[in-house]
């Protein structure tokens, strides 16, 4: 098994499109990057503790290749935004991949570059790729939060403008 360690703004949109497909073992939302020890998500939706809410990914690379996992994140994220994502803003929210290894690394560069190499976006991708660091569990109900309260997450999902970005970029 391997990690993969995402952010995408909030962490409750970036579990439902790596759920349930085969090689995922679990996802869990969490906090990584900055320096605070152990901090709360009132202390990082603040801003101050240098952390991003991230998504951490068991997988078994030979039923998911980490590279499928790459392709899949790009098309979650805009990753022309380096002040958050969508409706959620500020660096706590910000995109970034975090690898775990070199391999992780030399194929995040090359997915990277071949976005920015596609045309499909105007702006430069800022998207960073950073060496994974301590990685901070969420509180418990953080956890699953689109199958706790559905109707809640769908309506902020689509508020946030997510949706439609995705739609907008990467239907086409």
């Amino acid at each position: 098994m391997q990690k993969a360690t995402f952010a995408g703004g909030c962490f409750w949109c970036m579990v439902t499109p790596f759920e349930e497909l085969p090689g995922i073992i679990d996802i869990v939302s969490g906090y990584t990057g900055g320096s605070k020890e152990n901090p709360t998500y009132e202390e990082v939706k603040s801003g101050n503790t240098g952390h991003v809410e991230v998504v951490q990914i068991r997988f078994d690379p030979e039923l998911f290749p980490y590279e499928r996992l790459l392709e899949l994140y790009w098309q979650q994220i805009d990753p022309t935004d380096e002040f958050g994502q969508f409706h959620d803003r500020g660096t706590q929210y910000s995109t970034a991949i975090f690898y775990h290894n070199e391999q992780q690394l030399e194929s995040a560069l090359q997915s990277k570059q071949a976005l920015e190499l596609s045309g499909r976006f105007e702006k430069p991708i800022v998207t960073k790729i950073l060496p994974a660091t301590t990685f901070y569990t969420a509180e418990d109900y953080h956890q699953d939060y689109h199958k706790k309260n559905p109707k809640y997450y769908k309506e902020d999902r689509e508020k946030s403008g997510r949706d439609q970005f995705i739609r907008d970029n990467w239907t086409k």
